[in-house]
């Protein structure tokens, strides 16, 4: 990891600062994708093909035409327009593979929680490690065919949301969409920060 963080202080000069974020949620909700679209080098990837043993374990019902699973983490980079570089990193979706969360959330400062509402249940575990461990993130809501429209304050409500945490819908195969996501979880920390900081004097 310290020489991808030496090339993008490399990119931008010595003073680059960098931040480390999550992007978590259910199995197949997109989280490969959208470190895939943002990544401004090639994102690493550890993903494994599903076989007959996932049968009965995971649920690919709403998303038939998944064929792998991330098994460890993605890992993408991408720098902003003010010259912060993000380290972005996707979590593994199945509950079987959360013994990595601890380790990936290590110097992470925000996260993005990624919502497919027609299985919002799917990120309940996600939503509640940041809450548990007062990690500041945001709700994704990915548009899925099919899946229908639901307001911001809809998908608060059902997830039980304090009304300072943003949801906002977004297409992550968009590397622009995705993109907004990341500056929308970026000026989150920062007003939580701001926030914490206040209540601390």
């Amino acid at each position: 990891m310290e020489s991808v963080r030496s090339d993008a202080a490399a990119a931008q000069g010595d003073s680059a600062l960098t931040v480390k974020i999550l992007v978590a949620g259910g199995f197949g909700v997109g989280k490969t994708t959208l470190v895939s679209a943002v990544s401004e080098i090639r994102p690493l990837r550890t993903e494994e093909a599903l076989t007959e043993k996932s049968i009965g374990i995971d649920d690919t019902t709403a998303v038939a035409s998944k064929t792998t699973t991330t098994v460890a983490m993605d890992f993408g980079r991408i720098t902003l327009p003010n010259g912060l570089v993000l380290f972005v990193f996707g979590t593994p979706g199945q509950d079987r593979f959360w013994f990595m969360w601890d380790e990936l959330a290590k110097g992470a400062l925000g996260a993005v929680v990624l919502v497919d509402t027609r299985r919002l249940a799917d990120c309940f575990a996600s939503v509640d490690y940041f809450e548990r461990r007062g990690l500041p993130f945001i709700i994704g809501v990915n548009r899925f065919d099919g899946a229908g429209h639901h307001t911001a304050d809809q998908v608060r409500d059902a997830l039980d949301l304090p009304p300072h945490i943003p949801v906002i819908s977004c297409d992550v195969r968009d590397r622009e969409d995705a993109k907004r996501v990341l500056i929308t979880l970026v000026e989150h920390i920062m007003r939580t920060m701001s926030t914490r900081q206040r209540v601390s004097y």
